[in-house]
């Protein structure tokens, strides 16, 4: 079988979860069959099975909002994506980034298209700030068409596989839940003071860890906001940048640089850490924190769980069939202000009680002990990507034969 990997973030050029999630997948599925994958930027290596090709723009467009070129970009590398496949037996696209190409693509090759869930465009309304208003209804309609002409869909939830139903209307028996997964032989407990001093980061100190990009999605501004009800024993490391906006990185900035004035040990890391880095962040810190808005899966949490770490997270979209309330952490219940609105209702209230979570095993040595090794046991178990990646060839499988049966979806 020859599977097609489409999506903006392809190894070395990482800086989400999809990327996390890409990397991995194809590692192991690699092993099943050859990937072909289109991504953005340099990448031109062909090993392990893997023939990974990298695209930059040809199209010298100068939209009137310069926020549109988010749009323009993609659309041009999706062309030479589709233009460079042949011999291809199904799809399989990660992001909106990537769904123009592959719709186009699979058309062409008459193949089958799959799309895994790593969000959905309507329920993140925040990206009109980067995308422009204009820029956001393109990316929500690409997305929408891409999902009504998909032949398979993986939601990366049972949370994700119920949205993906109510907003596109797609047939129970095309989606089907997929969880995102771990390398627990990479991400295991690992231990370094050099390290943590590298980072600025105090290794006598107990410390609350929040690892993502600066987002409206992420919470950021939400654990920001909590940190003067934290221990103030403990430290607050935030791994935080690739910003969707200047004026959220501002804003981000302002909110840091004040609570900064009331106490000691928040450590703002705006640089990219390296992954053999990071783990030993996740493995020193005394609890993770995922305050999250937004989050179809967060496999952001399974890494600091599979590192011996506790994780503290809102309870909202995947994240509760990841943390099991009371035993691997704690889960934070969050009141949007509506379906589309995902900003807390009462943000006062959240906060304090993300804060109290937090406290709550920064404060007991022992059940941050037993939580983490009850996280690492869990993650291990129940998230290795050597069995997602063979439930995904296995769907890939699926998927083949019923277009052979079926044909294109219209």
């Amino acid at each position: 079988m020859n599977a097609a990997i489409l999506t903006n973030e392809f190894p070395p050029e990482i800086y989400g979860g999809a990327g996390i999630h890409v990397k991995f997948l194809t590692q192991e599925l690699s092993k099943l069959c050859h990937i072909e994958a289109r991504c953005f930027g340099p990448q031109d290596e062909d090993e392990n099975n893997i023939r990974a090709v990298g695209f930059n723009r040809k199209l010298g467009l100068s939209p009137k909002d310069d926020r549109f070129q988010k749009i323009f970009k993609p659309l041009d590398i999706n062309l030479q994506w589709a233009a460079t496949l042949n011999d291809i037996d199904v799809i399989h696209c990660h992001t909106w980034y990537s769904h123009f190409g592959g719709v186009l693509a699979s058309r062409l090759l008459e193949c089958p298209l799959i799309l895994t869930t790593h969000s959905l465009e309507p329920h993140r309304p925040w990206k009109a700030e980067q995308l422009g208003d204009g820029g956001y209804n393109m990316s929500c309609w690409i997305e929408k068409t891409a999902y009504e002409a998909a032949d398979g869909i993986i939601a990366v939830s049972q949370g994700m596989k119920c949205d993906v139903m109510k907003l596109y209307g797609v047939p129970e028996d095309r989606v089907k839940v997929i969880y995102n997964g771990i390398d627990p032989d990479f991400y295991k407990p690992t231990f370094s003071d050099t390290i943590l001093k590298k980072w600025g980061v105090d290794p006598g100190r107990p410390f609350v860890l929040f690892v993502g990009r600066i987002t409206r999605q992420k919470g950021i501004s939400q654990l920001i906001q909590a940190i003067p009800q934290i221990d103030k024993k403990a430290q607050v490391v935030l791994c935080a940048g690739a910003p969707d906006t200047q004026e959220l990185a501002d804003e981000c900035k302002h909110l840091i640089e004040e609570v900064q004035k009331t106490r000691d040990g928040v450590i703002w890391i705006q640089d990219v850490v390296p992954h053999e880095e990071l783990r030993v962040l996740y493995s020193h810190a005394t609890v993770f924190a995922t305050p999250s808005l937004y989050e179809p899966f967060g496999i952001i949490n399974l890494e600091a769980m599979s590192c011996g770490t506790p994780v503290v997270g809102s309870a909202v979209g995947g994240i509760p069939e990841i943390i099991v309330d009371g035993e691997t952490g704690y889960l934070v219940p969050l009141k949007a202000v509506s379906e589309t609105n995902f900003e807390p209702a009462d943000p006062k209230a959240f906060q304090t009680d993300f804060a109290n979570k937090l406290n709550k095993i920064l404060g007991d040595e022992l059940l941050a002990k037993q939580m983490g090794e009850v996280s690492r046991k869990r993650a291990v178990d129940v998230f290795s990507w050597k069995a997602i990646a063979q439930q995904t060839f296995d769907f890939y499988q699926e998927c083949i034969e019923r277009y052979k049966r079926e044909g294109k979806r219209k």
